[in-house]
């Protein structure tokens, strides 16, 4: 059995890159402040000393000028590594990932790829406020040729990022910003991989399907589990990876359990989870449900700086609780 670790989200991110970047040199990370600063939310500390300037490259403040480069380095057959720090900027940097690179290797029959890894740190729950608290996960999933990346746990993290990393397309591996401190046992092996587009039960159950990902998925399986003291059996799924998705675990529990609730913390209004929902309507598993489907999101408002506001615009313990209470008709 591969040895194992406690370590934060911050330093299996920092893991999986010097893993991979020990493998093969012509992966690259570059980003702002990724080099002598350790990144802005130090996830790349100790990586500009092993692997130098040439590898870990400190850039302008320009995500346009970023993606650019990245994205064409990666047809001449680098493998970059992108740190965008808040996801909130990949804005900026759209037209190089949407216009151009994601187009790329369909527009030349295969035969240009561009494999760029963009990691974007999403979401609210550390007071920055409306421009640097977003979690635009549904924009990138509408994109053909972009494959999108979203763990809830810390080893997941870890094994996807290696994965992402050696993936031939452009990938955007969303991290929550409020969780770079969480800490969880990791599995060591550098040889360790989650493949993308694989699901996990993170919690076996028979009265109702919840699915989450990314930093909600934490706080569903803790109301699980609390409601489990009133005999209610959830189901947790965790796509893991949002595209491409894996339907199939999703559609399974649903017929399993017959009711279905989708948690995220990005803004309700045409959030991913309402893809999921579509996603189930639209098959076999809608003649299985005996309940409406239910969506929990963050409000359809700018994310407040106030910790008291941001907490209020987001689906807590509680209000997960309440919801899976109404589901199965005990309360």
């Amino acid at each position: 059995m591969s040895e194992k670790k406690l370590m934060s989200l911050r330093d299996a991110i920092n893991l999986a890159m010097s893993e991979e970047m020990r493998k093969d040199e012509k992966i690259y990370l570059m980003g702002e402040d990724v080099g002598v600063y350790g990144g802005d939310f130090g996830t790349s500390v100790g990586m500009l000393k092993e692997f130098g300037e040439k590898r870990v490259i400190d850039t302008p403040i320009s995500e346009a000028a970023i993606a650019g480069c990245a994205i064409g380095s990666s047809m001449i057959g680098l493998r970059p590594i992108i740190d965008l720090t808040f996801m909130d900027f990949i804005t900026i940097a759209l037209d190089a990932i949407v216009n151009q690179g994601a187009k790329s290797n369909y527009m030349f029959g295969g035969g240009l790829k561009t494999p760029v890894t963009f990691r974007v740190a999403s979401g609210s729950g550390i007071g920055s406020a409306a421009q640097h608290s977003q979690a635009l996960e549904a924009w990138l999933c509408h994109i053909p040729g972009l494959k999108v990346v979203a763990p809830g746990s810390v080893e997941d993290a870890k094994g996807l990022l290696k994965s992402s990393i050696l993936d031939d397309n452009i990938v955007i591996f969303i991290e929550p910003k409020a969780q770079y401190n969480k800490k969880e046992e990791v599995t060591l092996d550098p040889d360790f991989y989650i493949p993308l587009g694989k699901g996990k039960i993170k919690r076996e159950g028979t009265d109702l399907t919840i699915v989450s990902y990314g930093r909600m998925l934490e706080r569903v399986l803790v109301a699980a589990e609390e409601v489990s003291k009133d005999g209610i059996s959830v189901e947790v799924v965790d796509p893991r990876t949002l595209k491409p998705l894996d339907k199939d675990i999703i559609i399974d529990s649903v017929k399993k359990t017959g009711k279905l609730i989708l948690v995220n913390d990005a803004y309700k209004t045409g959030g991913f989870i309402g893809e999921i929902a579509t996603i189930v309507a639209e098959s076999e598993a809608f003649d299985y449900l005996d309940h409406p489907i239910v969506r929990l999101a963050g409000e359809d408002v700018p994310v407040p700086y106030a910790n008291v506001l941001e907490n209020a615009m987001l689906p807590s313990v509680e209000k997960i609780k309440d919801a899976i209470y109404k589901v199965v008709n005990k309360k």
